[in-house]
């Protein structure tokens, strides 16, 4: 199974975790990094790099780009991107969240995780138009592990 996190999800861990939901996130994000699985990859995508790099809290960002910069980020054809993310930005998705599904989709991504309640509703509603499913990374777990 082919797995992308949105940045959300990397940058989980590095929130305040006084709220037990964040808590419970970050306990999920942190075992789907850890798995070692042979029929589970995690993705990178210049999506992550992209949005991780504009992050302006210097520490989050450079403990972020620790893991992004373990494997190669997967290479998108720029104007099948361009072109996904509009369509999807069409559908209500904003900025980020659709280049992150667009990636998702260009690189063969059978999930993609975040922990943004509003883009899993926006997700939900569109499900029909979406090439790759949409969970947090609590459902991940619940199904996989």
């Amino acid at each position: 199974m082919k797995v992308c996190l949105d940045v959300c999800c990397l940058k989980r861990p590095f929130d305040s975790q006084e709220q037990a939901l964040v808590r419970l996130d970050t306990e999920a994000v942190m075992a789907i990094l850890s798995l070692e699985q042979a029929d589970i990859v995690l993705l990178r995508t210049p999506a992550q790099l992209l949005e991780n790099a504009l992050n302006p809290v210097q520490w989050r960002r450079e403990a972020v780009e620790l893991w992004l910069l373990q494997d190669i980020a997967e290479l998108v054809a720029e104007r099948e991107l361009m072109n996904r993310t509009g369509e999807l930005m069409e559908l209500g998705f904003k900025g980020f969240d659709a280049l992150h599904l667009a990636c998702a989709e260009a690189v063969g991504a059978d999930v993609l995780l975040t922990v943004d309640e509003r883009f899993l509703r926006r997700a939900r509603a569109q499900a029909t138009d979406l090439r790759v499913r949409v969970i947090s990374p609590i459902t991940f777990i619940q199904e996989v592990v």
